[in-house]
C-alpha cells in the first residue's frame, strides 16, 4: 500500500504547474477545512478520507478553489493549493447562482473536451482546445434572474477564454458553473484529481477517450466538489479581485459564455 502520507507531495507539483494561485494564511487554511468537514457531515461523508477532495467557496468577495486530503477520518483536512476562480452571477437570464452541496463526478455524466471554438461574441467559453470540460450533471440552482427561484442547471467545472475570461477570475462571471484557470484544469486532468470513477471504469475495461494516455493518476484520486459559501462581507486580501485593465477588457456579453 502507498503511504497516503505521500499524497502532500502534490503540494509541490501545485506550485510549480499551476501559474494562478493563491496564498492563504494557515488560519484561513483551517477555517475551510472546517467547513469542508461541515459539508461532509451533512451529506454523511464525515468519515471521508484516503482521496483528494475540491472545494469552491462560492461568495462573491472570495471566488476560490481550494483542494484538500487527509489521510485518515482522525486527521484533520490539509491543503494541497489554491486557485481563483469565478462562478455564478445573478443579474441577467439564465444565469444561476452557483448550488452548494457536495456534487459527485462520475462517469454516468460523462465529461468532454473543449474544441476551442468562439461563440457569437468570439469567446471561447470553455477555453482553448482539448480542456476537460468536468461535468457533475444536473442540479438545483437559484435564478439570478425575474422573481428567483429554483430550476434545473447542468453544473460544471471547465476552463475559460484564455485572454478574456481568465484575466478576470476572482469575480462572480458565470452563468452557474465554475470556471477554473486553464493551468489548474490541466493540472486536474493530468493527476485525475477527481477521477476514482473514471479510474474505476477504466480498470475494468472500459475505453475511455475523454482521459489521455500519458496521464499521471495519482493512487489518491478522489470524485467530490465541495460548494460552500463563507457569508463574507468584504474581501480578504488573499483573494484579490481582478484589476480595472482586465475587467475593462472583457466584451458585452462575455458572461454568457458557459
Amino acid at each position: 500500500m502507498v503511504d497516503p502520507r505521500r499524497a502532500f507531495a502534490l503540494r509541490d507539483a501545485f506550485a510549480q504547474q499551476v501559474t494562478r494561485r493563491l496564498k492563504v494564511p494557515a488560519v484561513e487554511q483551517r477555517a475551510y477545512a472546517d467547513r469542508l468537514q461541515a459539508a461532509l457531515d451533512g451529506q454523511t461523508l464525515g468519515g471521508l478520507s484516503g482521496e483528494y477532495v475540491v472545494l469552491v467557496d462560492r461568495n462573491a468577495n472570495v471566488q476560490a478553489l481550494f483542494i484538500y486530503f487527509r489521510a485518515t477520518p482522525s486527521d484533520t483536512w490539509q491543503m494541497i493549493g489554491a486557485s481563483p476562480v469565478s462562478t455564478g452571477r445573478p443579474g441577467e437570464y439564465d444565469h444561476f447562482i452557483t448550488p452548494l452541496g457536495v456534487f459527485e463526478h462520475t462517469p454516468a455524466n460523462m465529461d468532454f473536451r473543449s474544441e476551442g471554438t468562439q461563440n457569437d461574441n468570439h469567446i471561447r467559453g470553455y477555453g482553448q482546445r482539448d480542456m476537460r470540460i468536468f461535468d457533475f450533471g444536473w442540479a438545483q440552482g437559484q435564478r439570478g434572474w425575474g422573481k428567483g427561484g429554483i430550476s434545473e442547471m447542468r453544473l460544471q467545472m471547465h476552463a475559460t477564454d484564455p485572454d478574456w475570461l481568465e484575466p478576470v477570475l476572482g469575480i462572480r462571471h458565470s452563468k452557474g458553473c465554475v470556471r477554473i484557470p486553464a493551468s489548474l484544469n490541466t493540472f486536474l486532468d493530468h493527476y485525475g484529481i477527481l477521477d476514482a470513477e473514471y479510474a474505476a471504469l477504466a480498470e475494468s475495461g472500459k475505453s475511455l477517450w475523454v482521459l489521455k494516455s500519458n496521464r499521471q493518476m495519482t493512487p489518491w484520486a478522489g470524485r467530490y466538489i465541495v460548494v460552500v459559501d463563507s457569508q463574507r462581507e468584504s474581501r480578504p486580501a488573499w483573494a484579490p479581485a481582478p484589476g480595472g485593465k482586465a475587467l475593462a477588457k472583457v466584451p458585452a456579453g462575455a458572461s454568457s459564455a458557459d
